[in-house]
């Protein structure tokens, strides 16, 4: 069965005792780094990268090592990138900033993968619209992007968190809840558990991660020092990535399919299963594409909703007095928040090399 990934925001406090437990990433020049992984439709191709041997060659044409390392814990693998263990690590933009950034680590986002375009919704049993949700309780892990995707879908038909009852619950325990009890009658979650619980008798799919696009994206996060003083490690990644996304987009060559089939394996799934996750996950195949959203305006107006988001729930930590009080930095010079206190980038300039062919 499919390890599910548990794309729940790591409480800020302990994020914060982790980082001044033991320091980041150590800023200097250096030759061998580190990049976590978790399984999901649009991180399977990091583990392929390992497997095929595209992320080492890569690697040697910089004269550096990366090893990557498969982290069944999502939210484990963000704690240990937080506290240094690791010089890069896949995550949503959310935890990006509301994790490490928040815990006074300066991160940058290298590659902008994907964006969740239906792999996340809202389910209900009793109610065929989302405006029947109200009054009722909903199960979801609290505080992730399902609370988020929450949020902005009330925010959609006029009804606000209020008009519900939040109910934590485990992603282990979304579907069985769901599907067994009948006293649960709503709940938010993502791929694989979304299908399933979709598949419940007299369940409605009434609101998804498609209709707030490019609000819920997947990134390649470093630590912000190491980048500056390797940029080799930047261009080793951004090169071995987008060379797997060609792979991906042929899929009817021998090399493609093989790619393809080694990543549905690696998830749990077949072929048929992988391609399905990857209909209601929007790739950006080639770095021009991630360079047009990376630079766009709509990537500082999605940053906006999810910082504020995140401070109204206590996410940017205890000392935070404003949504300004992590700085955000994107490509072109805009800065949301503190600009003396940017611990978030989003950096377009590797994926620029990528697309010009100069990497």
């Amino acid at each position: 069965m499919r390890t599910l990934l548990k794309r729940v925001v790591f409480g800020v406090a302990l994020a914060a005792t982790v980082a001044a437990a033991q320091s980041p990433a150590v800023a200097a020049e250096k030759k061998n780094f580190r990049v976590a992984w978790s399984i999901y439709a649009g991180w399977m191709p990091w583990g392929y990268a390992a497997d095929s041997g595209i992320m080492k060659k890569w690697a040697d044409k910089y004269g550096i090592k990366v090893e990557i390392v498969q982290i069944n814990d999502y939210v484990e693998s963000i704690n240990q990138y937080t506290a240094g263990a690791f010089d890069g690590c896949v995550m949503t933009n959310m935890d990006a900033l509301t994790i490490p950034a928040a815990g006074g680590v300066d991160s940058t986002a290298v590659i902008t993968g994907d964006y969740s375009n239906g792999n996340d919704g809202v389910v209900l049993k009793k109610g065929k619209t989302l405006k029947d949700i109200k009054g009722q309780k909903v199960n979801l892990v609290q505080l992730s992007v399902s609370h988020y995707l929450l949020a902005r879908g009330l925010e959609s038909v006029g009804l606000r968190e209020k008009d519900v009852t939040v109910v934590n619950t485990a992603d282990a325990d979304i579907v069985s809840a769901f599907t067994s009890s009948p006293d649960v009658t709503a709940t938010v979650t993502w791929n694989p558990q979304l299908s399933e619980v979709a598949k419940t008798q007299g369940a409605t799919l009434v609101f998804d991660s498609s209709k707030v696009p490019g609000e819920i994206m997947d990134l390649m996060v470093v630590n912000s020092a190491t980048m500056k003083d390797n940029p080799a490690f930047a261009k080793a990644l951004v090169g071995a990535w987008y060379e797997i996304m060609g792979l991906m987009t042929r899929p009817d060559t021998p090399e493609g399919k093989a790619a393809l089939e080694a990543m549905a394996k690696a998830s749990g799934t077949d072929l048929a299963g992988y391609k399905q996750q990857l209909v209601t996950t929007k790739m950006f195949y080639t770095p021009a594409d991630a360079v047009g959203f990376a630079t766009g305006s709509d990537l500082v107006k999605t940053m906006d909703l999810v910082r504020t988001f995140s401070f109204d729930h206590g996410l940017l930590g205890e000392g935070a007095r404003s949504r300004d009080a992590v700085g955000i930095a994107f490509p072109g010079g805009t800065v949301l928040g503190d600009a003396k206190n940017v611990k978030l980038r989003f950096d377009a300039e590797v994926m620029k090399q990528a697309a010009a062919g100069t990497l």
